[in-house]
């Protein structure tokens, strides 16, 4: 890759409406950006909806095992049921890698519940099944996606990043700053807990107040 080369982004569940938004606002500031999916069908569907939005060619579309195979970067954008299915899959094309798990553990229909899976965070779970070869980062889980979807959308949403790698969350921080969003480094992936459970609360408050995407602020720095 030459050195002012954008890496390659592959959204695993990125017929999603949160991996879906991420990959636009990437797409759009010129990252080339693999949709995954369990199918390459709708996988393509959606990246050619995309480029039509855009007006580029820099979305494609693949299963996710091909998409993490392809990428320098992957993000994983399922719904917690299917999380660890899914890393499993993709497992063999991660190494060496980072890995930006947007996961929440939300459990139907008590969404709006905090139910950390045995108390922890279900980004930290995914390290473990892949081992220190992959460099997993916890970010994400507090945007809207309904404001990802709007490119003229001003995000009013800070992001949290964990990672055991300082390095592998500087990357993703800068990331999330491409796409015009503030982003902090929040310590090791066990403090994904607190992001991950902050969602079910935001859920909570969007139901309250009638909004459709509170977010969260970090002031003071």
């Amino acid at each position: 890759m030459p050195d002012n080369a954008l890496p390659t982004i592959a959204v695993l569940g990125g017929t999603g409406k949160e991996g879906n938004g991420l990959a636009l606002r990437w797409a759009h500031k010129g990252h080339p950006v693999i949709i995954g999916s369990r199918s390459a069908e709708r996988a393509q569907e959606a990246a050619d909806a995309m480029n039509a939005t855009l007006g580029t060619g820099n979305a494609r579309g693949a299963t996710n095992p091909d998409a993490a195979a392809a990428a320098e970067i992957v993000v994983l954008s399922v719904p917690f049921a299917g999380q660890q299915a899914a890393v499993a899959e993709v497992a063999g094309h991660l190494q060496g890698k980072i890995l930006i798990d947007v996961t929440v553990p939300l459990v139907p229909p008590k969404v709006s519940v905090v139910q950390l899976p045995n108390g922890g965070s279900a980004v930290e779970a995914v390290q473990t099944m892949l081992g220190d070869g992959v460099r997993v980062v916890s970010a994400f889980q507090n945007i809207s996606a309904h404001h990802l979807a709007h490119l003229d959308q001003e995000m009013d949403c800070d992001v949290l990043v964990c990672a055991n790698d300082p390095a592998a969350a500087d990357t993703v921080v800068e990331l999330a700053r491409e796409i015009g969003l503030r982003a902090w480094n929040a310590g090791p992936l066990a403090n994904s807990v607190v992001a991950e459970g902050l969602t079910s609360i935001l859920i909570a408050l969007n139901r309250r107040y009638k909004v459709p995407g509170s977010g969260i602020r970090i002031t003071g720095i």
